[in-house]
């Protein structure tokens, strides 16, 4: 009879825990409600504006502007696409310093066309076009002094210019 008791005491007991976990269970159903869903937002890239120097082989080496958004890609077909000696396999990036002075853009004089030419100061449509002439007759320049034999360019114009004038590498 002892044993029937305590088998009937084992039961009850686990008869009150299993009925004690389902209500307890019912209740966090109950109270739990689903949230609004976790909105997450980032907030836009802001294009910061800057300057950039692209040289080596590019058709119009100087200064461009770009902002964050601006590729690789975009940034060498702005300055006139590369030339065909280009090594795309090897880029060099050189951030400058706070206070790092920029120089006047040079125009090489292997690659500009006349309208570019004409920029240069005393160098006007005839010059200009002096210049690609010999250009096309001799080959590219070698070095900016080459300028010179340039008819109508004396060394005085050189002078001038020759801060503002490279001949591509």
């Amino acid at each position: 009879m002892a044993v029937s008791k305590l088998n009937r005491f084992w039961t009850l007991t686990l008869i009150l825990l299993v009925i004690i976990t389902v209500i307890s269970g019912l209740v966090a159903w109950s109270k739990y409600s689903p949230g609004q869903p976790i909105e997450i937002s980032i907030p836009p890239v802001q294009a910061q504006p800057g300057i950039i120097y692209i040289s080596g082989a590019i058709t119009n080496p100087g200064f461009y502007p770009f902002t964050t958004r601006d590729s690789l890609e975009a940034l060498m077909q702005a300055a006139g696409g590369t030339t065909g000696s280009a090594n795309l396999s090897k880029l060099k990036l050189y951030i400058s310093g706070a206070g790092e002075e920029r120089g006047p853009q040079k125009i090489d004089i292997n690659r500009a066309e006349v309208w570019l030419l004409e920029a240069l100061p005393q160098i006007g449509p005839t010059l200009a076009q002096r210049i690609i002439d010999y250009r096309q007759q001799n080959g590219p320049f070698r070095n900016t002094a080459e300028l010179t034999k340039v008819a109508g360019i004396g060394t005085a114009t050189y002078e001038r210019i020759k801060d503002l004038i490279t001949v591509a590498d």
